[in-house]
């Protein structure tokens, strides 16, 4: 797009659109939302800044490449598994534990371990596909 309204208004609205993710990741366990909406939502922000003429910009930005995003996050949700088995209870059961973290408790769970491993797989696909698409050389000159 070559709106000028677009390009000054996508750094501030794929920041809020970040926050989102994170907020719909953290919460999804528990109610609507996970790593999937939050995978979408994230890259999202990277879709609209690709739009923006910033696709450059944002491969440069990601510390890793996109592609290997996803493989973590593959690698991340298939370990969440093994929690169950370690435990001795049937694969992918959830476990939880409340460790006591800036004076508060904050439950963490195989759940959402593997929300975090769907997050990076569907945010490193979508990104990978957005950023190709807006930059076929892949950011090479």
């Amino acid at each position: 797009m070559n709106s000028p309204i677009f390009r000054a208004a996508s750094p501030l609205v794929a920041v809020l659109l970040s926050l989102a993710a994170i907020f719909v990741l953290l919460r999804g366990h528990n109610e609507p939302g996970g790593g999937f909406i939050g995978g979408l939502l994230a890259a999202g922000a990277v879709a609209m800044r690709a739009l923006a003429g910033e696709g450059a910009v944002m491969r440069r930005s990601l510390r890793f490449e996109p592609t290997a995003i996803a493989a973590s996050g593959l690698l991340v949700a298939a370990l969440a598994g093994l929690g169950g088995l370690l435990a001795g209870r049937p694969l992918f059961t959830g476990l939880w534990w409340f460790p006591a973290l800036l004076g508060g408790d904050v439950g963490l769970s195989t759940p959402l371990v593997f929300d975090l491993g769907v997050f990076a797989v569907v945010f490193g696909t979508f990104a990978a596909l957005v950023l190709a698409l807006s930059d076929p050389d892949g950011g090479e000159d």
